[in-house]
C-alpha cells in the first residue's frame, strides 16, 4: 500500500466537508433511528454477490445505483437506477456515465484489471466516502502455511502491467492484488478490501460447492477425498453481501479476509451435513491423500489437499472479519437454500449450475481403493 502522508491535507478537508454533510448524500431516516440511509454504487450488481448486496441494502432503506454493461439478468432490478457503461474506460462510453455523480459508498465486484479499477476510484474519489473492493483469498502468494492474516504476502506476477491472467489463470490472484493497491492508493484511507474464499448458496452457479450436497442426495456409495478432519472454507453469498453492507454503515476500511465459518469446517462435516440436508442415506468412503497422487485424471471440487502446497488453502485466519461484524449462518440452511434454488432454475440454466455427479470414474476409482485394501 502506498504510503498515506501525501495525502493527509485532502483527507482531512474531506473529513470536514463529511461532518458538515456538505459532501456526500447521506440522508438520516427517522425509520432507522441513527443509521443514515446510505447511497450506494455497485459496480455490476447482477450476477452471483451483486443481487444479495442489492437486497441486503434495500432491506436496510439504503438507496442502490447499478453501473453495469446491461448484459447480465438485464430486467433484474427494473426498479434501480441503472447507469450503463463499461469498467474499460477505452470502450463505448467507459465509465462517463458516473462522472460528476455523488455516492457515500462505492462496492466494487467487478474489477478484475488494475487498469480499470484505477480508472474507476480515481473518478470517484472526490464523490465517494469509502471504496469496497471485493477481491480474493488468491491474492496472496502462498497457500502452504496455515492461518495466515491480511499481513501475509500478496501475489505478483513478472509484468505488473500485464492483463493476461494465464493460460490457467495463474496470475488471477496477482491481479487481484494489484486492483487492491490501484484502489488505495486512489482512496488511501478510504478503501476496504474484501478477500473471500469459496463463495457459496444460491446463486453460485460455479458447480463447485453444490456437488457435495448433489452427489450425497444421489446416496450410495461415495468417494470423498482426503481425511475427514481436512478443513473446507467457504462463505454463503448472503453473508458476505450483508457484511458489505455493514461495513458500508459504519465505515469500517482496511483489509479483511472473508473466509467462513467462525469455526473450523471439516470435510467430513460437509458431506454429513449434506446427508442430513437431504435426507440422505449415502455412505461415505474416504480415500487417503497416497492413494490420490497415484491416480491420473482425478479431481474433487472444493477440496484441496490438506499439505505441501495447499495445506493452508482452506486455513485462513477469519478473526478480523469477525471482529468487524462478519457473521455466518448454519451450513445446514446455505446447502437447503442452495440446492432448492437450483432445482427451482429453469431447465437449461439448472443444467449450467449442476456439476457432473457423480465425479468421473467414481466407480473405477472406489474398485481400485478396494483391491488397494485387499492386498
Amino acid at each position: 500500500m502506498s504510503s498515506r502522508a501525501a495525502f493527509l491535507a485532502p483527507v482531512i478537508a474531506a473529513f470536514l466537508l463529511l461532518a458538515s454533510g456538505r459532501l456526500f448524500a447521506t440522508q438520516e431516516d427517522p425509520a432507522q433511528g441513527e443509521r443514515p440511509r446510505l447511497k450506494i454504487l455497485i459496480l455490476g450488481g447482477t450476477g452471483f454477490i451483486g443481487p444479495h448486496e442489492v437486497q441486503a441494502a434495500l432491506a436496510r432503506g439504503h438507496e442502490v445505483t447499478l453501473f453495469n454493461r446491461g448484459r447480465r439478468n438485464p430486467g433484474l432490478f427494473p426498479e434501480l437506477e441503472t447507469l450503463l457503461g463499461d469498467r474499460d474506460p477505452n470502450k463505448g462510453e467507459g465509465l462517463k456515465a458516473l462522472a460528476g455523480r455523488k455516492w457515500d459508498v462505492v462496492i466494487d465486484n467487478s474489477g478484475y484489471f488494475p487498469r480499470m479499477v484505477r480508472a474507476s476510484a480515481e473518478l470517484l474519489a472526490p464523490n465517494v466516502r469509502q471504496y469496497i473492493f471485493i477481491s480474493s483469498i488468491s491474492a496472496y502468494a502462498d497457500n502452504s502455511i496455515e492461518g495466515q492474516d491480511e499481513t501475509a504476502a500478496v501475489a505478483t506476477m513478472p509484468d505488473p502491467a500485464s492483463e493476461d491472467m494465464g493460460k490457467n489463470y495463474e496470475y488471477y490472484g496477482a491481479l487481484k492484488a494489484l486492483c487492491e493497491q490501484a484502489a488505495e492508493e486512489a482512496m488511501p484511507g478510504r478503501a476496504t478490501i474484501v478477500r473471500p474464499g469459496y463463495i457459496v448458496g444460491p446463486g453460485d452457479d460455479s458447480r463447485r460447492f453444490i456437488y457435495w450436497p448433489l452427489r450425497v442426495r444421489a446416496g450410495g456409495e461415495v468417494a470423498v477425498p482426503g481425511d475427514p478432519e481436512d478443513p473446507v472454507q467457504v462463505i454463503d453469498g448472503r453473508d458476505l453481501a450483508e457484511w458489505v453492507v455493514h461495513l458500508a454503515e459504519e465505515n469500517i476500511t482496511g483489509v479483511f479476509n472473508a473466509c467462513g465459518p467462525a469455526e473450523r469446517l471439516t470435510m467430513k462435516e460437509l458431506v454429513e451435513t449434506s446427508a442430513r440436508a437431504c435426507g440422505s442415506d449415502a455412505t461415505f468412503t474416504w480415500l487417503d491423500l497416497a492413494f490420490l497422487e497415484g491416480q491420473s485424471g482425478v479431481a474433487f471440487p472444493i477440496w484441496e489437499p490438506y499439505a505441501g502446497a495447499t495445506r493452508g488453502g482452506h486455513c485462513w485466519s477469519n478473526a478480523r472479519a469477525i471482529a468487524a461484524g462478519l457473521t455466518f449462518r448454519p451450513l445446514e440452511a446455505t446447502i437447503k437454500d442452495q440446492i432448492a434454488w437450483l432445482d427451482g432454475l429453469p431447465e437449461e440454466k439448472r443444467g449450467r449450475a449442476t456439476p457432473e455427479v457423480p465425479v468421473k470414474n467414481e466407480a473405477a476409482l472406489l474398485e481400485a481403493w478396494r483391491a488397494r485394501e485387499d492386498k
